[in-house]
């Protein structure tokens, strides 16, 4: 077996709950020895986070498999001192306490320079340790809402709508996981380690691209959209015969392709659709005419017309389909793994 990039790398994981614990558990599926670090009788918060299996949470597991162990108290002097032993020997440090936490605990960046100079020491935060508002306790939802893209996700007119998974916490996941790596690499240069400050609420405004760009240009804030692209037409969910299907139509010669497909050649020299920014501009009539187009075909009906023209296309999956993906399982992307106690 081909031996992992990461397999030198030992990691010491003092996060919990969702965004460092998902950043740690990267570095242990790219080879790093991650030894996971919980406080007395209660531990990391997600113990507590369904769903439940004989009573663990499997919310835990998925996100801490095959990381090592230790308990400790960090306000304790011995179990600090015991932590403070093993940081020579640790290449990286991950921590997701409100900023100023792990100083006044006497564990803060300038700290553990001293002990390890090479050491990567990584901080992920709701808001950054930086700024008005870097003390601040943040969770996933609060940043959804305050980097505005709750305000671009949902149906027009409609509530706010939360992203349907942990996508603040995800997200500066990844992104912490790209500064250590980068920070190891920089390392092999210098010989020296470094802090790496992640926010969740940076993290989100990184992934807004043409929002932030249409609101510059525009000067008004863009607006929930249900499935629909703002700027690429026709590419939504529209409504088959019995389900939904979603079509994305991403350039002109695509657009051609799927006129010939649902034998409307007419309908792709119709001034109103002749370019990607005049079908947008007429979105909703588009739209009303392809769903007219639509309404004698089932949805695998459909979706067997247009892949044959190769146009971009798929049902809407529910999760438990997931399992079953031929794609997926042969990408090995749904796993099994055993806990010696489940």
């Amino acid at each position: 077996m081909q031996q992992k990039p990461l397999s030198d790398i030992t990691v010491l994981d003092l996060t919990r709950v969702l965004a460092g614990p998902f950043c740690t558990m990267v570095l242990k599926d790219l080879g790093a020895e991650v030894i996971k670090l919980e406080r007395p009788e209660t531990g990391d918060d997600a113990r507590q986070f369904g769903p439940f299996k004989d009573g663990k949470s499997i919310y835990f597991i998925s996100l801490n498999r095959g990381k090592k162990s230790i308990v400790l108290n960090l306000k304790d002097p011995q179990d600090k001192a015991k932590l403070l032993h093993i940081i020579p020997e640790v290449d990286v440090l991950v921590e997701n306490f409100k900023p100023g936490t792990m100083s006044r605990l006497g564990l803060g960046y300038e700290k553990m320079k001293q002990i390890n100079p090479t050491l990567i020491y990584a901080s992920i935060s709701g808001f950054g340790q930086t700024g008005p508002d870097s003390e601040k306790a943040a969770y996933d939802i609060i940043v959804q809402a305050r980097s505005g893209i709750m305000s671009i996700t949902g149906e027009p007119e409609g509530s706010p709508v939360r992203v349907g998974v942990s996508i603040g916490d995800i997200n500066a996941a990844i992104f912490a996981t790209i500064g250590i790596i980068t920070a190891l690499y920089s390392r092999e240069k210098t010989g020296q380690g470094q802090h790496v400050d992640v926010a969740m609420l940076d993290s989100m405004i990184a992934i807004l691209e043409n929002a932030i760009a249409r609101c510059s240009i525009d000067n008004k804030p863009p607006g929930p959209l249900g499935t629909r692209h703002p700027s690429v037409t026709p590419f939504e969910a529209f409504r088959a015969q019995d389900d939904w299907v979603i079509i994305a139509v991403g350039n002109d010669h695509i657009w051609e392709q799927f006129c010939k497909a649902m034998n409307q050649e007419s309908l792709a020299r119709d001034p109103r659709f002749i370019s990607n920014n005049m079908r947008t501009e007429n979105h909703a009539e588009l739209k009303a005419i392809i769903e007219k187009l639509l309404a004698d075909k089932t949805a695998k009906e459909t979706l067997e017309l247009l892949e044959a023209w190769g146009i971009p296309c798929t049902s809407i999956n529910t999760i438990d389909k997931l399992f079953s993906d031929l794609q997926l399982n042969a990408r090995n992307m749904i796993i099994n793994i055993s806990d010696p106690e489940l």
